[in-house]
């Protein structure tokens, strides 16, 4: 029974991994997407009583307050309807609207940047007086700040919670087998699908999944000692 279940597991384990490059390429196209869109919301969003800041923040609302299942589903299956989505699937360049991969990414990548617009926004609001004081007797003017200062300042100082924002969306990523996209998840579906063994199935999945979610774990610990090590010095 016990050679079985491992000889099961590693079968299992081999399909998650033919479906590796699939989600890694999912995380990391969104992510990095979802991170510019991220970096230019967050400026106006620091300010929350202005209009551009309460205009993003009801985009940040959208995204934050309802499942990423829920708007996986609206993006996937109801944009698609739209004829005007259906005649841009038609013209020259624009066939990559045609597959599942673009609508699964267009939702991860709107779903991060409402997440990371908040992480980066309040990091902005956080930015010390000290700092931008001492740069605006530098002499620098509004661009110049926050290119220089606050920009970068908040960046490291949101790490922590940015890299918990990344490892989440690999995660969710794992809905992406809803809409027939082959990932990890979508192996493990396919494996279940044909033999019913559960167990080995998502055992296979939970493993790679938390591999990833290590490897993860280890990178970003890195970069935080990189770039935050000063700040655990000024502390003491």
């Amino acid at each position: 029974m016990e050679s079985k279940f491992f000889s099961q597991l590693i079968e299992a384990l081999k399909l998650c991994i033919d479906g590796l490059p699939e989600t890694l390429m999912l995380t990391f196209s969104s992510v990095i997407a979802g991170f510019m869109i991220a970096i230019i919301l967050s400026i106006p969003r620091a300010n929350k009583n202005s209009l551009g800041g309460r205009s993003v923040g009801m985009f940040t609302y959208v995204f934050t307050g309802t499942p990423l299942l829920v708007q996986l589903y609206i993006i996937y299956y109801g944009l698609p309807e739209f004829s005007w989505v259906q005649d841009l699937q038609e013209v020259k360049g624009f066939e990559f609207m045609k597959g599942g991969f673009f609508w699964a990414w267009l939702a991860f990548t709107l779903n991060t940047a409402a997440y990371s617009t908040e992480i980066f926004a309040g990091a902005i609001r956080n930015t010390p007086n000290g700092d931008i004081e001492a740069a605006t007797a530098y002499g620098m003017g509004r661009s110049q700040l926050m290119r220089h200062v606050v920009m970068p300042s908040s960046l490291r100082r949101a790490l922590p919670a940015y890299s918990n924002e990344i490892i989440m969306m690999m995660h969710g990523t794992s809905l992406a087998s809803l809409v027939t996209l082959m990932e990890v998840m979508g192996q493990t579906s396919s494996y279940y699908s044909r033999t019913y063994e559960l167990f080995p199935a998502f055992t296979a999945a939970g493993i790679v999944y938390l591999s990833l979610t290590l490897i993860f774990v280890f990178c970003f610990r890195q970069l935080e000692k990189r770039y935050l090590s000063h700040l655990k010095r000024s502390a003491h």
